[in-house]
């Protein structure tokens, strides 16, 4: 082989989800990503409804309607999931960038907390509105 042809080989060039088998922490950094992007798009529409606020009662009142609807209570339920979630993932990473738990077993536990713990947050959060509402 000369130096100036490239190796070939019948490997991928980059490791795919279809060869890695699922784990928690793999699974956790993909929803990590996914509820970042979530928080991009909701981030949005907080920005839609400050702009109705200060556009006025007409604009507001329409804003607020769509909200107040049950696809746009659901969208504000998945943005509260995500803002939670997106949350204990990146606690999660900063005690990894101050160099702890590692552990495989701490790891995978911290995982399944991760889900746990942002799915029962948020519906206290949602609790707590409704009793407060």
């Amino acid at each position: 082989m000369s130096a100036s042809s490239p190796a070939k080989s019948d490997r991928p060039l980059s490791p795919h989800l279809q060869i890695y088998k699922p784990i928690p922490t793999m699974m956790m950094s993909i929803v990590h990503r996914i509820t970042g992007v979530a928080l991009y798009v909701g981030t949005i529409l907080v920005a839609w409804w400050l702009i109705a606020a200060a556009s006025g009662p007409d604009y507001f009142a329409m804003v607020n309607g769509f909200f107040g609807s049950w696809f746009g209570v659901l969208v504000l339920f998945g943005y509260t999931w995500a803002l939670i979630h997106h949350m204990l993932g990146g606690l999660r990473h900063f005690a990894w960038d101050l160099g702890y738990l590692f552990e495989k077993h701490t790891a995978t536990k911290l995982a399944y907390a991760t889900i746990t713990a942002s799915v029962a947050l948020t519906l206290v959060i949602w609790i707590i509105a409704a009793i407060a509402g």
